[in-house]
């Protein structure tokens, strides 16, 4: 697969390949972060997280696009353009479980519910407006 990847021609300095190594690990940081948390998104971070390791590290390029949990997504969304409709329905059931929890739980206010509503509304559109793949 690196050897289709037109990044990993292209040479580059240690610093660039250093700070590229960096930003890919806070992102996957983040991606992670997403993963529990709601209104943080984890597939772009991932696919940052790819994007700047194909630029500094085979190695930790490899592993993520080769992730037993990560590496379909990213493969589908990279390669293919999309993702499944199971990805698509699960992100979306958590989203709104965790979204309705907050807003009845640890929010008082009216407004921040209403705020948290139009998130998820709006978090909901995009991720349906990703093209579904067949399984």
């Amino acid at each position: 697969m690196g050897e289709r990847n037109p990044h990993f021609g292209k040479k580059l300095g240690p610093v660039a390949r250093f700070l590229f190594f960096v930003a890919g690990t806070i992102s996957l940081g983040l991606g992670l972060l997403g993963i529990p948390l709601p209104l943080l998104p984890t597939t772009p971070f991932l696919l940052l997280s790819a994007y700047c390791y194909a630029r500094s590290s085979r190695r930790f390029y490899f592993w993520l696009i080769n992730h037993k949990y990560f590496g379909e997504h990213i493969r589908n969304y990279r390669e293919r353009g999309g993702t499944t409709a199971r990805v698509k329905t699960v992100a979306i059931s958590m989203l709104w479980i965790t979204i309705s929890i907050s807003a009845i739980f640890a929010v008082d206010a009216w407004w921040i519910r209403a705020v948290l509503l139009m998130i998820a509304i709006g978090v909901t559109i995009h991720i349906s407006s990703i093209r579904t793949l067949k399984d």
